[in-house]
């Protein structure tokens, strides 16, 4: 009896332990817990540190530049010229940023009006959004949303509308969507369409091999950036980038 007691009560406390371990690791993403962490740069940089919002147990860690090198080199028709993902700004753009992000990440909404000015104040950048859901399940219904209104040349105005609503649920999309003049009927049918997983997966795909781990997080040139930067610091970027490109 005693051992089956002692079995009973170890089963409980490895049941608890588990439980713990999901809520903390879930909580952290939830609220935007982040850890300090110097950009992965490809090139040298003054930045110091980050805020993002840490993927749910992403397994991804530090990697060498000279891999994180070879893996940008090796996917950077994936990453900047994907026909699956949505860009901003113009399309013909000497320099493309692309952007991971997660609609009910606080420090993506931080970085939006940034962004937003970028392509209106540099003519010449091509924004390219990886729409990167890792937070809950408010952020994986409007990522699908999002992308289902591309279908109906809606992108752009529904991403700037979820991303000013503080935190995003499938109602509030809904009701963004709505309100934009979307066909919802064809929107839901859409939210299922495989280019929409398809999406998903790749920027997961991406995210890992060229461990960003966290929203948002920037690939701009041969930088790999994670977390809000200042406006200067990322238009500097850009036209580094601008820059290397003339040679």
């Amino acid at each position: 009896m005693q051992m089956a007691e002692r079995g009973r009560a170890r089963g409980r406390f490895i049941l608890l332990c588990i439980i713990a371990a999901v809520f903390l690791g879930s909580g952290a993403a939830l609220l935007g817990v982040y850890e300090p962490d110097a950009p992965l740069s490809l090139m040298p940089t003054d930045s110091d540190n980050s805020h993002f919002s840490p993927a749910a147990n992403s397994d991804v860690g530090p990697a060498p530049i000279a891999s994180l090198s070879a893996a940008l080199a090796r996917r950077r028709s994936d990453l900047e010229r994907d026909p699956n993902a949505p860009v901003l700004g113009n399309p013909d753009g000497d320099v493309t940023v692309v952007e991971f992000f997660d609609y009910n990440c606080p420090f993506c909404k931080k970085v939006a009006a940034d962004m937003k000015r970028l392509i209106a104040e540099d003519p010449g950048v091509r924004l390219v959004y990886r729409e990167w859901p890792i937070i809950n399940r408010g952020s994986r219904f409007a990522a699908r949303a999002a992308l289902a209104a591309r279908r109906q040349g809606k992108y752009e105005e529904l991403h700037w509308a979820l991303m000013a609503q503080p935190r995003v649920t499938e109602t509030s999309a809904l009701q963004a969507a709505r309100a934009l003049g979307l066909d919802m009927a064809r929107l839901q049918r859409d939210m299922n369409h495989r280019s929409v997983a398809r999406h998903i997966s790749l920027s997961m795909d991406l995210a890992r091999t060229l461990a960003i781990n966290g929203t948002p997080g920037f690939v701009i040139g041969d930088v790999i950036k994670r977390g809000v930067m200042p406006f200067d610091e990322l238009r500097q970027y850009v036209r580094d980038a601008r820059a290397a490109k003339a040679g």
